[in-house]
């Protein structure tokens, strides 16, 4: 916290005409702006357009920003001017104000801080940051540990076979280690998709400024400044190959949304499977069994719901709205820039965190502790008429039919009611209908 206002008139005018939303931009963007800052000093001071002392006063105050002080500084609300210029002069005057306290001469926040540089480049560019340094340093670690829970536990459990269903209907049977190994393609599936699209998050559209041109801007100037932010934060950045595109549309963002979104898609997905395979447990499936966090009714005594799975299915739901709102945030660039830069920016970093918070609780306090009940499995598998499906090779669709129906009505198991409507011993009918033999039967 910052003993004093270190922002100036610019930011108060925003704070008197912005109050909209009244929620200011994510610690983590205005982080990325600290941090893009810095490196517009170091450009400009090798580029030999600041003095070396005015530069490192601006490298200092603008690190200290990246690295999380002085965000009480930065009130201004997310609903602002489209292009985030207030958030930017917001940063412009802190920076300003803190470099000046170790300087003889007041650091001007537009001369100065924002030399070579317009709201309409830097805001862009800081989009682009703060998403990929988020998803790399949180987001993807999340989901690693996500993927290898879901790995151990498959292995835990490769020896029980369950009740398939379709259409949340009986099917043939599988393995439990084949279900949890489709939740962790679809994770690999997202994982995969993200690291494709880092590849164009870290081209940056700094160094275009005004309009896409780079007006008032050293034609080295975005080059440098990319390779300062690879230095200081470990992720290689280049400079847009044309910066017309990068100011004026955010069609990268809304990919990254996109692989957000599919990756809330494979989340939800997964909870719901939890939700109904711990349903019951005695009306339910009760196939396994989470473990019991809180009690989950203030007038059922010995009620225990699946929370963490619901709260995940909830997150989920916010990131794809936060979707659909970048969707339209994405197509509002208008001539030479987009005008919805902070929403966007706010978006994105919201869903990454939901999404992180959602694969850590997932990880840690569903998958891992969640156990099997191997006898209701097993009790239910056994009565499975749908196990009849391996006789349609030998008897034909129709008669499988006949003796599926048979079963259902009579409540007898398959076994039974198959040896008695075909000519195969119940030796022989065992040995078709082993659902062992079943969950890989081109093994």
């Amino acid at each position: 916290m910052s003993n004093k206002t270190l922002y100036q008139k610019q930011t108060s005018l925003a704070i008197d005409n912005f109050g909209i939303g009244n929620t200011p931009m994510p610690s983590t963007f205005v982080q990325a702006l600290g941090f893009v800052k810095a490196s517009c000093a170091q450009a400009n001071k090798d580029l030999e357009l600041l003095d070396e002392e005015t530069a490192e006063a601006i490298w200092q105050a603008a690190t200290a920003v990246a690295q999380g002080e002085h965000y009480d500084q930065f009130p201004v609300d997310v609903f602002q001017t489209g292009s985030g210029t207030s958030t930017n002069m917001n940063a412009n005057e802190v920076i300003a104000s803190l470099a000046s306290q170790s300087l003889s001469h007041t650091v001007h926040p537009n001369d100065d801080v924002n030399m070579g540089q317009s709201s309409n480049d830097i805001i862009p560019t800081t989009v682009h940051v703060s998403a990929l340094w988020q998803s790399t340093t949180v987001l993807l670690p999340a989901l690693d540990k996500l993927i290898e829970v879901i790995d151990s536990k498959a292995n835990e459990f490769n020896h029980i076979i369950k009740t398939g269903r379709t259409h949340l209907m009986d099917a043939m049977p599988i393995k439990i280690s084949q279900e949890l190994s489709g939740w962790q393609a679809q994770l690999w599936l997202a994982k995969n998709r993200f690291t494709d699209t880092h590849a164009r998050l870290s081209e940056l559209a700094i160094g275009g400024t005004a309009v896409g041109t780079g007006i008032n801007t050293h034609a080295e100037f975005g080059a440098r400044v990319a390779s300062s932010l690879t230095q200081q934060l470990g992720i290689t950045f280049t400079v847009t190959n044309n910066h017309f595109a990068a100011l004026s549309s955010q069609d990268t963002a809304v990919e990254f949304s996109g692989q957000l979104n599919a990756l809330a898609v494979a989340l939800m997905k997964i909870s719901n499977d939890l939700r109904w395979m711990n349903s019951g447990p005695l009306a339910g499936l009760g196939e396994i069994e989470l473990t019991k966090l809180q009690a989950g009714s203030s007038i059922m005594p010995g009620k225990v719901n699946p929370v963490i799975p619901e709260a995940v299915a909830m997150a989920c739901a916010q990131v794809m709205g936060l979707h659909t709102a970048n969707t339209v945030a994405g197509q509002s660039g208008n001539f030479q820039l987009n005008v919805m830069l902070p929403l966007i920016g706010y978006n994105l970093l919201t869903a990454i965190q939901l999404l992180a918070n959602s694969c850590n609780h997932l990880a840690s306090k569903a998958v891992s502790e969640m156990k099997v009940n191997k006898q209701q499995l097993e009790k239910v598998l056994a009565k499975n008429p749908i196990l009849v499906t391996a006789l349609n090779q030998y008897i034909g669709y129709e008669k499988g039919a006949q003796i599926a129906k048979e079963a259902y009505e009579s409540g007898e198991d398959i076994l039974t009611v198959a040896a008695r409507m075909t000519e195969f011993s119940k030796e022989e009918l065992k040995h078709i209908l082993d659902p062992a033999k079943l969950v890989s039967p081109a093994g």
